[in-house]
């Protein structure tokens, strides 16, 4: 039936003659180009664009989420304007559709229907009501119709006369194989483990892999869809932090922090703990007597065992209402404040639990010490820390006798949005193309913006601008550079927009909004006045690898590759025992910061601004919170210039344009507080007087 509508899965006849001809056209040299789909249907569509030659294997040209052009946060409909951009980015480099050697889907449809068909019928008559669903975490019913006749829109996006072909690539595959290649692990002669910790894949939620001489074996998947470590996180923080699933998560993680943390103490860690089973060979098992989001996520996702622990859920209906949503400002006039907080630390910590235990058989399996994590689950900062605190020498040496200790990376996009990419990658190498180069930075979500494009976008009466300078040389762009550390060091809130922009969930200095981590009260400005945003979510640091040595520990099992795992902000970092004093902005309750590592080859002009800061405040740390308000980070110019308008607090955008040339845009007529000009006027006479 698939295969009828345009959809193919490996081992098909098409699949492997495609396959035939991409080997043959890269052992004749040429350059091939592969298109990574995420369609309807499923939450994060997009598209990612892949050079791939049989020299140096795959090469990401864009990975573009549908999110970002859209405005709808993790939408799941159709890519059109992610694929009308990646044509642009093909065309630009002087190829065109027919370039594409193959279109390849982030899912195994076929699969992914069956497993959905299975896990039902086993789950019923309970089960029975998934099916009157047209919403669940990730999945919109409505629009996976849509997906089945992808190959036909597809097809008419491109002006083709027929449906485009697509290849159905396994989605934990695709996890797996592009974090491992883009790791710094890849070349290691020692086997490599690998764990997909996921919300659900096509065939299951947790798949465990080993990497030996360049091959990729799957070891294990638990073949289950409720069976999920991202679904009981997902299910517990929306329903008890007021959030809707995949906005929740994030925010239930910050609050655990303000909650009690110690397995002895905490009054709820102990029976939530029951809410999971853990088996022989890593298994985890759903404890379907205290938990029902198995067959009703939403309605009714607890049992009358688990209202006793945790009380009633939240309903759908109230999700968002401010007086349902747990906030941390009101734990002195709410009673039940302390108690909603101490359940987030207890999830936090059942969920560390199941971690743990995964990551324990998987290295007592293939006698590994480097791991890579991916899947939604690895979005989860603190647990990723706490691995590297557990699987330590003593944890070794007690294990498997020798001295070792844990190295982990995660990659910038561990989620759903990267799976497109993988699923090029994949193929590629099914191909018979070599990895590719490890990843040092995430700058892949389309194009730099043009010259055009921006002074377009200001275009408007509401805005003021002008043209403040260039970084076409090393003197200008370092000018540029002092100029936002001065403004920041007084207090001043900007944005920058540079660039391509960051894929995956965390702005890293292409479209970010920065601050001074030194002054108390930045956290308070940006969460009331900028970003408007909960005081439990803590501001994340960026620094040069010197600064972030300073004030924080950053740990042994990171430090491969110049501690390439502290690029992305997916690892939390204790910080030192002065950093608070020093840095009060960025290090949250509970002494952590999710730091970001600005390699000056990465982002030249980020790592001048963190060492002119080095300069103005004493330290080479940024306040780096994403440019956006309540949407998706900024893609484009008018996307900026709108979220410009949105924020009060901002001072101003600076964006740069793809010749280097720098505007200054900022809040015009009445609502000019002259603060961007009088900054620009006081730096300039500081900078002459020099």
């Amino acid at each position: 039936m698939f295969a009828a509508a345009g959809f193919h899965q490996l081992g098909s006849q098409f699949a492997d003659a495609r396959i035939a001809t991409v080997r043959d056209k890269l052992d004749r040299g040429e350059r091939i180009y592969l298109a990574g789909l995420g369609p309807p249907g499923t939450h994060n569509s997009g598209v990612a664009l892949v050079e791939v030659t049989r020299t140096n294997g795959p090469r990401l040209i864009v990975n573009n989420e549908e999110e970002r052009f859209s405005g709808n946060k993790h939408t799941t409909e159709y890519p059109r304007a992610s694929i009308d951009a990646m044509l642009a980015t093909l065309r630009g480099i002087g190829r065109d559709v027919e370039d594409i050697a193959a279109w390849l889907t982030s899912w195994d449809y076929p699969d992914l229907a069956g497993t959905i068909a299975r896990s039902v019928l086993e789950e019923a008559p309970q089960s029975l009501k998934l099916l009157r669903t047209t919403e669940a975490a990730g999945f919109d019913g409505r629009r996976l119709e849509q997906m089945t006749r992808t190959p036909k829109i597809l097809g008419r996006q491109l002006g083709l006369a027929e449906r485009v072909p697509l290849i159905c690539m396994p989605h934990h595959d695709n996890h797996a194989w592009f974090s491992f290649a883009a790791s710094p692990f890849a070349d290691s002669d020692e086997p490599v483990a690998i764990a997909v910790l996921d919300g659900t894949g096509d065939r299951g939620s947790i798949s465990l892999y080993v990497t030996e001489n360049g091959t990729m074996r799957r070891l294990y998947c638990n073949d289950s869809m409720f069976d999920s470590l991202g679904a009981f996180y997902s299910v517990i923080s929306s329903t008890q932090g007021g959030w809707t699933w995949l906005s929740s998560e994030g925010r239930y993680m910050g609050a655990a922090a303000w909650g009690d943390m110690n397995r002895a103490s905490n009054p709820y860690y102990r029976r939530l703990s029951e809410v999971l089973h853990f088996g022989g060979d890593g298994e985890v098992r759903l404890n379907r007597a205290l938990a029902n989001w198995y067959c009703d996520p939403f309605d009714h996702p607890y049992k009358a065992a688990l209202i006793e622990i945790l009380g009633e859920p939240i309903k759908p209906d109230q999700l968002w209402n401010p007086d349902a949503v747990l906030r941390v400002e009101d734990i002195h006039h709410r009673p039940d404040t302390r108690e909603r907080l101490d359940k987030a630390a207890a999830t936090q910590l059942v969920f560390e639990d199941a971690m743990i235990h995964v990551v324990d058989h998987l290295l007592r399996l293939t006698g590994a010490n480097r791991v890579v994590l991916t899947g939604g689950v690895a979005l989860n900062a603190v647990g990723n820390m706490r691995l590297l605190e557990y699987f330590d020498e003593t944890w070794f040496a007690r294990t498997q006798r020798r001295r070792a200790r844990l190295h982990l990376w995660v990659p910038p996009t561990p989620g759903d949005p990267g799976v497109p990419i993988g699923a090029a990658w994949l193929f590629a190498r099914l191909a018979g193309a070599p990895r590719g180069a490890p990843l040092t930075h995430a700058f892949y979500c389309g194009c730099p913006a043009s010259r055009d494009d921006i002074t377009s976008a200001l275009e408007a009466p509401d805005i003021a601008s002008q043209q403040i300078g260039d970084i076409s040389t090393q003197d200008r762009r370092d000018a540029i550079a002092d100029l936002m550390a001065f403004m920041v060091a007084q207090k001043g809130v900007i944005a920058l927009y540079q660039g391509s922009a960051e894929t995956g969930p965390r702005a890293l200095g292409h479209r970010s909004i920065l601050a001074n981590p030194c002054d108390p009260g930045t956290r308070e400005r940006l969460n009331a006045r900028v970003k408007y945003r909960e005081a439990i979510r803590p501001l994340a640091p960026m620094a040069t690898l010197e600064a972030a040595l300073e004030y924080f520990d950053l740990l042994e099992g990171a430090s491969d590759a110049d501690y390439n795992a502290y690029n992305y902000m997916v690892l939390t970092a204790r910080s030192k025992p002065h950093a608070r004093a020093r840095i009060p902005a960025v290090i949250h309750a509970d002494g952590t910061g999710r730091i970001q590592i600005v390699r000056e080859q990465d982002d030249p002009l980020t790592y001048a601004y963190l060492k002119a800061l080095g300069r103005h405040i004493g330290v080479e740390i940024s306040v780096n919170t994403s440019f956006n308000v309540a949407g998706p980070i900024a893609q484009t110019p008018t996307q900026a210039i709108e979220t410009l308008r949105r924020s009060k607090g901002l001072d101003v955008v600076l964006l740069v344009a793809d010749d280097g040339a720098v505007y200054a845009a900022w809040h015009g007529g009445d609502r000019d507080s002259g603060r961007f000009t009088g900054l620009l006027s006081q730096w300039k006479t500081t900078r002459n007087s020099r």
